[in-house]
Formats: C-alpha cells, structure tokens, sequence
C-alpha cells in the first residue's frame, strides 16, 4: 500500500483498540527488504522523535527537558511495530491495547515520580 506520509500518517493521533489515547506519529521507521526497496518498520512518538524532527533550538530544548526525567538521557521514542496498525484515517488504530505496548520512558518516570505516590492511584480504572 502506497501513502504520503506527511500527509496521512505524520501528526496522526494513535489510540489503541479500546479507542484509548497512545500519542501522535512524531516519526516513522525504515527498514530495507532483500532488493534494497523501504518499507514502513515503526511508528515514533514522543520527544525523542518530536525534538529531532523539529531540529534547531527548540528541538534540542525538548529533548533536553525530557531528559531531565529519565534516568539514562537521551529520550529514545516510543517505537510501535507497524505491523501493529489495523487501519489509518482520521487516526492511527492499532490492533493492540495500551497496556501490551511499550511504555515510553517518560510515562514510566511520571508514573513511578507522580501518579504511583497519589493516594489510591493503585485502584484507579486503566
């Protein structure tokens, strides 16, 4: 299948099977096949992805800040597998839940620094 990817793919929320919020495509991945030919690996997300692709300045600030939060800076970005896309339209939707994806860095940080020390967050609905 043949896309414009700044078009229909970049800047896309992603939510996952249960129509649950994941993040935005800050980038994609590439690998090459036997004959040399790309095709579409990953998803990117995150200020790992978002600050490069911004470049200058506030790039680097992003990605400086994030690093801030993370015990082994830099940011690396949240990699979603393509094969894990069901469909792309007005958003990315994947055929897996949140919970059976990778947490990005970040989200592990202000769970362990923030939302785990709130009273009661153990009993939350997720």
């Amino acid at each position: 299948m043949r896309m414009q990817l700044g078009r229909q793919l970049l800047d896309r929320q992603i939510v996952d099977r249960d129509g649950r919020l994941v993040g935005r495509v800050d980038d994609v991945e590439f690998g090459l096949d036997a004959d040399g030919v790309p095709y579409l690996t990953a998803l990117l997300s995150g200020e790992g992805a978002l600050g490069p692709r911004i470049g200058g300045r506030s790039g680097r600030l992003l990605v400086a800040v994030a690093g801030l939060f993370v015990a082994d800076p830099p940011v690396p970005p949240r990699r979603i597998p393509y094969p894990l896309v069901e469909r792309v339209d007005s958003a990315v939707r994947l055929r897996a839940r949140l919970d059976e994806l990778p947490a990005s860095e970040m989200e592990r940080w202000v769970r362990h620094h923030l939302i785990d020390r709130i009273p009661g967050a153990d009993r939350a609905s997720g």
